[in-house]
C-alpha cells in the first residue's frame, strides 16, 4: 500500500523536491529496485488476450518475461540494477495483510458474477485484483537475475527499508519503487516508473528527500509522523484527518502526541489501542542488513544457463532469448564508460562584475609591463 496520498502532498507542498527525467539520464547509476513491486507490475501488465502469459504446461511466465526484458532495458541504458527482495513481513503488518486477504475474497466473488453475466471489462478488472506474487514467482526471478549477472539482495524484512539503507550508505544512487514509504525509511532518492515499459511513455519521477524535508520544514521524525497520520501498512490512521489536515496539524503541533492532546476526539476518531509509537519505531529503526555486509557485484551473463532456464524450462523462443543475451553482453561493454560527472566537476561560474574587474587588472598590468620594456629597450 505504501503511504496514502503522500506523492500528491509532496507535489503540493514541496514541488521543487520532484523532477522528471528520461531513463537515459541515469546512465552509470546503481539503483536498488523493490523486486516485489516490480514483479507485481509485470504480473499485472504483461498479458495476452486478457490473460497472463503461460507456457505449454500452464505455468505463469509473465513475471520472468517482464523481468528479463525490462532488466535488459535498464542495462542498455547504462543502469546497474540491484534487485532487493522482501523477507519476512513485520508482525505489525499482519493487519494490512488480513485486509488484503479480505479484498481478494471480495474480488473473487465479483469475478464470479462478472463471468456469469459476461461483462468482459469487469472480468479483466477483478482478475487483475486477484494477482498475487508467490514464493514460486520470487524463486524464478532470483534464479533468472543471478543467471543474468545482476545482484540479488534478500532483505530481513521490508525491501524498501533495505533499499533505503543501501542509498544512505552510498552503495546505490536511489530506490526504484512505486511505494512512497521508501522515503519514510529515509531513502535519499526515490525513483518512480523506472520499471515501466517504454510503451507507457511515463517519465521517471525522482523525489529528493532532503528537499522534501527542507520545503516542508520537517525533521525526519516529523515526516515519519506525517506518514503515520496519512495511513501506512503498520497501523490504522485517525478517521476524518486527510492529507491536508494531517500536514497542517503536524506543522502546528510538531508530533502525534501533541496532536492527540489538541484534537476533538468526537470529530476525529482515534483508533483504539493505537500503535503509532511502534509503527514510528519500525520506520526509524527497521530490521535491515548493514550495507557494509551487502556485496554488490555485476557479472557476465551465464548464456547457456539462461537458455536452459528460459527456453527449455519455461518455453520461451530461443532466438529471442539469445538476442536478449547479446544485448546484455553489449551493455556490459558500454557501461564501463561510467558517468562523466564522476570524472569532471563543474566549476562555479565567475560573476560578470568580477570578470570585468579581473580583465581591467590584467590589462593595466600588461600596459605597465609594455611601458617598462619600452624604457629598457626590450
Amino acid at each position: 500500500m505504501g503511504i496514502l496520498g503522500l506523492s500528491k502532498l509532496i507535489f503540493d507542498k514541496a514541488p521543487s523536491a520532484v523532477k522528471e527525467n528520461s531513463i537515459k539520464n541515469y546512465f552509470g547509476r546503481k539503483v536498488a529496485i523493490d523486486a516485489s513491486m516490480a514483479v507485481y507490475q509485470f504480473l499485472i501488465a504483461i498479458r495476452q488476450d486478457g490473460n497472463q502469459l503461460t507456457n505449454d504446461e500452464g505455468e505463469v511466465t509473465s513475471h520472468i518475461a517482464g523481468l528479463f526484458y525490462r532488466t535488459i532495458r535498464l542495462l542498455e541504458n547504462g543502469i546497474k540494477p540491484v534487485f532487493v527482495f522482501d523477507g519476512k513481513p513485520p508482525q505489525m503488518k499482519s493487519g494490512e495483510l488480513a485486509k488484503r486477504a479480505e479484498r481478494r475474497e471480495e474480488a473473487e466473488k465479483q469475478l464470479a458474477k462478472a463471468q456469469e453475466t459476461g461483462e468482459s471489462q469487469d472480468v479483466e478488472k477483478f482478475s487483475r485484483r486477484l494477482v498475487k506474487v508467490t514464493k514460486e514467482h520470487m524463486f524464478d526471478c532470483k534464479k533468472l537475475l543471478r543467471l543474468m549477472g545482476v545482484p540479488v539482495v534478500e532483505a530481513p524484512t521490508e525491501a524498501e527499508a533495505q533499499c533505503a539503507t543501501l542509498v544512505k550508505s552510498g552503495k546505490v544512487y536511489a530506490t526504484a519503487t512505486e511505494d512512497m514509504d521508501a522515503l519514510t525509511f529515509h531513502s535519499n532518492r526515490l525513483l518512480r516508473h523506472m520499471t515501466f515499459s517504454e510503451a507507457r511513455k511515463m517519465p521517471i519521477q525522482e523525489f529528493v528527500y532532503d528537499r522534501v524535508l527542507s520545503e516542508m520544514e520537517f525533521t525526519h521524525e516529523q515526516f515519519v509522523d506525517l506518514c503515520i497520520l496519512l495511513g501506512c501498512d503498520y497501523c490504522e490512521h485517525i478517521r476524518g484527518i486527510g492529507p491536508k489536515r494531517a500536514f497542517d496539524l503536524l506543522k502546528q503541533h510538531k508530533s502525534i502526541e501533541k496532536i492527540l492532546q489538541s484534537i476533538d476526539t468526537k470529530k476525529y476518531t482515534v483508533p483504539e489501542d493505537w500503535v503509532y509509537k511502534e509503527a514510528r519505531q519500525l520506520f526509524l529503526q527497521p530490521d535491515v542488513s548493514e550495507a557494509s555486509n551487502v556485496e554488490l557485484k555485476w557479472t557476465e551473463p551465464d548464456v547457456e544457463g539462461i537458455v536452459k532456464f528460459m527456453v527449455e524450462e519455461k518455453g520461451f523462443n530461443e532466438d529471442r532469448i539469445r538476442n536478449g543475451i547479446k544485448k546484455i553482453e553489449k551493455s556490459r561493454q558500454t557501461s564501463t564508460q561510467g558517468r562523466l560527472d564522476d570524472f569532471f566537476k563543474v566549476m562555479p561560474s565567475t560573476p560578470k562584475t568580477k570578470r570585468k574587474s579581473d580583465t581591467k587588472i590584467k590589462s593595466e598590468s600588461a600596459k605597465k609591463k609594455a611601458k617598462t620594456s619600452f624604457k629598457r629597450g626590450k
